[in-house]
């Protein structure tokens, strides 16, 4: 690699770091509870431990939903999902189809008593971390704001390793050179724990930018998939809420047509997840290997028929696989300890990398690029 070279991707190491530490000290610290987010609402009493109901049926989704809009007069539903451990069922309503998260209210509710377990506080503590990881309370601006950040972190992360392997060369791997200066121990410990944990963090990165474009890529789905699937309604008034058919009848109508399925999302019509005339059943597979992969099912809000069933586009299917990798929520309490203690390492670098750059040594560009070749070796000079 020529000095050229080295100084080139030097820059970009650099500025790249310098632009998205800040942002993604931020972020690493927000997530780490996060990943532990369901064990810290069951330990704060936000998650309701049901009790165990043995024969007793679940009402089916036409009385919850009459159940819930009854606690809230006035407004309209907007989505169904479905708890994973507890037979609740979550009913979002809001004074309009494209409420904003402020206007809507998030019920969860006894599929076998119909009757409320709470409501969902965005408010809350987990709510205010979650929100600050999401989008720093600055909702679609940002998000794409700290996805671009994560972008650059991504590029930060590969510039780092490319220049690793001629900052290496005359040190064994993962060496520590203790008997050395204190800022070149740092500067070997921020090296050794980006390239351990180089996989993680690219995974993470990119999943984190991934989700980022959550509002973008429905968008695009939208426009381009959701449009062709519902051609013969263009040009029709939308359905009034008053018209809308049974979502129950809706749920079988899908559930048949896709046999060893289960409901996890349903969208009422007009919300951002299906069109002006149709329930959006998303349902997904029976296996862990189809779990995380939905599948849409347009049922005609007035009819009740089947209109269009299709797999998702690969970018939607991205977003949702993006999901569970981001926070490493898939594969219960071992995994979700891995990830934190990964989580940990790369506070380490991103706090290190800083510690490196404020209390740097004067020197040219020149030193900098020496300090590579040799591996800090001679006279070193901390990597800016």
């Amino acid at each position: 690699m020529t000095n050229g070279t080295i100084k080139a991707w030097y820059l970009v190491h650099k500025w790249t770091s310098l632009i998205c530490t800040v942002f993604l000290l931020m972020l690493c610290l927000t997530g780490l509870p996060l990943i532990f987010h369901e064990e810290i609402d069951h330990a704060l009493g936000e998650s309701k431990v049901l009790p165990a109901m043995p024969g007793v049926p679940n009402h089916d989704l036409d009385q919850m939903l009459a159940a819930a809009e009854r606690l809230y007069p006035g407004e309209r539903p907007l989505f169904l999902s479905f708890d994973d451990d507890r037979p609740v069922v979550n009913i979002t309503t809001g004074p309009r189809a494209m409420s904003t998260r402020e206007e809507m209210h998030i019920t969860p509710m006894d599929l076998r008593t119909a009757k409320p377990v709470g409501e969902i506080d965005e408010g809350g503590v987990m709510g205010f971390i979650l929100r600050l990881h999401v989008d720093m309370f600055l909702s679609l601006p940002g998000e794409l704001f700290l996805g671009f950040m994560g972008f650059l972190f991504c590029v930060a992360t590969v510039s780092g390793v490319v220049l690793y392997a001629p900052f290496m060369r005359k040190l064994d791997f993962g060496t520590m050179r203790w008997s050395k200066s204190r800022r070149v121990r740092w500067l070997d410990m921020h090296n050794m724990l980006g390239i351990v944990t180089l996989a993680w963090v690219m995974v993470v990165g990119l999943t984190g930018v991934i989700n980022t474009l959550s509002d973008p890529l429905v968008n695009v789905w939208r426009s381009d998939q959701l449009a062709k699937l519902t051609a013969p309604y263009q040009g029709l008034p939308p359905v009034p809420v008053e018209r809308f058919g049974s979502v129950q009848a809706a749920v079988d109508t899908a559930k048949a047509a896709a046999p060893g399925t289960t409901p996890q999302f349903i969208a009422f019509p007009g919300v951002r997840f299906t069109s002006e005339h149709h329930f959006a059943v998303w349902l997904r597979g029976a296996t862990p290997a189809t779990k995380q992969i939905h599948t849409p099912a347009l049922i005609d809000a007035q009819t009740g028929k089947l209109t269009a069933m299709a797999h998702m586009p690969w970018y939607m299917l991205a977003l949702r696989l993006s999901q569970p990798l981001h926070f490493g929520d898939y594969g219960a309490m071992p995994l979700k300890i891995l990830w934190a203690l990964l989580d940990i390492g790369a506070i380490v670098i991103l706090g290190s990398g800083l510690y490196l750059w404020i209390g740097r040594r004067a020197g040219s560009i020149e030193a900098r690029i020496r300090e590579v070749r040799s591996g800090a070796a001679l006279a070193p000079v901390a990597a800016e």
